[in-house]
């Protein structure tokens, strides 16, 4: 079978650490999705001793890589009903950030805009000495934005321009342009954003081993991984001519001064942005693209393959997110990709990690003990 290199990448199983020797800083993950925050913190020596995730088959991907720890219920159920007292070294999370988007009008009335109340309720009830917060970039100037920064201060934290700010996932490793907005608050004092770490990683190292022609149709089994996700699409005739007319590193604009014929008729009004769309990756930079939810068709953005007259597949997309082959997804086609793409790179959470590793062991900090049957009370009973 052809691929476009000649052996698959070297990968890393998503729950164990390199390091053995110290106890882990303890870390608590909120709207934790598929588990890519927790698996960078994991990689940079971290435990996992508790998740959130209301999508039960998210926390099932969760559960198996990490263990059964997460709690597949809404945020807002659990801390109305008595919180989450879990002592933790650091909270990490996402709030739901679709009603921050641009991409969904930033609509002020979107309750998941609120969602970030709980996430520093639980800030508060863990103890924790650090905090980290990711999310897109407008939760920087959003009201939201400015009432976490607000409340972090009123617990205690420090938190500045030093400590919140946007960050290019491309420059920490990660195969994507993938822009996002980083909070992190300390306890301990200033504690500042990971500076880039010089890695740089190519959409051809990114797909190495990957065969260039997906021959599967559906996912066969329960969880999968790797291979099992490069799935193919059935595009129509004009499609594929649509496709074939892209040039490396093109998009729209090129099939249009090709085939204005072949063109959509919104696409030849809208004259300005939408570079994205229909848009094809180059082999030799990371991707110029953000891996969202709807990664398999490319009218939503960069996402056809750098070669082949097709949309990248599954397994591709989790490559570009900087996802192991190891890692474990449950779900239907569509729920993987929605994990794929709203999770957070692991490598670029791994630079993170070893940023506020770096902080707690600077300011002599001892890893809090792993949770008692007793701290975690009704808890354990709701984990999965």
């Amino acid at each position: 079978m052809k691929t476009n290199q000649p052996s698959p990448p070297r990968t890393t199983a998503p729950a164990r650490s390199s390091k053995a020797a110290a106890p882990p800083y303890k870390v608590i993950d909120l709207f934790s999705g598929a588990g890519g925050m927790t698996l960078g913190f994991v990689d940079a020596g971290f435990q996992p001793i508790l998740a959130v995730e209301k999508v039960r088959t998210f926390a099932q991907t969760y559960a198996a890589n990490f263990g059964r720890h997460v709690i597949p219920q809404d945020i807002a159920t659990i801390v109305d009903a008595g919180g989450i007292p879990v002592p933790a070294n650091v909270v990490i999370g996402g709030p739901p950030c679709q009603g921050f988007s641009n991409l969904t009008g930033n609509r002020e009335s979107d309750p998941r805009r609120a969602m970030w109340r709980f996430f520093m309720d639980v800030v508060a009830s863990s103890e924790c000495q650090v905090f980290v917060v990711e999310n897109v970039p407008n939760i920087l100037t959003a009201t939201e934005g400015l009432a976490i920064i607000r409340r972090a201060r009123e617990l205690g934290f420090f938190i500045d321009e030093e400590s919140m700010g946007l960050l290019l996932a491309s420059r920490y490793g990660v195969p994507q342009n993938r822009k996002r907005a980083i909070l992190m608050g300390s306890r301990l004092g200033p504690i500042r954003l990971p500076a880039p770490n010089g890695e740089r990683t190519t959409v051809r190292e990114a797909f190495r081993g990957i065969p260039l022609q997906p021959e599967r149709d559906e996912v066969t089994r329960q969880p999968c991984q790797g291979a099992d996700l490069h799935l193919r699409r059935h595009p129509t005739p004009l499609s594929l001519q649509r496709y074939r007319l892209v040039p490396p590193g093109g998009n729209r604009f090129d099939l249009q001064r090709a085939a204005p014929e072949l063109t959509p008729a919104c696409w030849i009004r809208k004259t300005q942005g939408g570079t994205d769309l229909f848009g094809r990756l180059n082999w030799d930079e990371p991707a110029r693209c953000t891996i969202r939810t709807e990664f398999y068709k490319p009218e939503k953005g960069r996402y056809l393959h750098p070669s082949e007259d097709r949309p990248i597949t599954h397994w591709e997309a989790a490559r570009l997110q900087s996802f192991p082959d190891t890692f474990q997804w449950c779900g239907t086609r569509i729920e993987i990709a929605i994990q794929i793409g709203n999770a957070v790179p692991p490598r670029f959470a791994r630079a993170i990690a070893k940023t506020v590793a770096a902080h707690l062991a600077g300011h002599g900090v001892k890893p809090v003990p792993a949770p008692t049957p007793a701290q975690l009370g009704r808890l354990a009973d709701l984990m999965r």
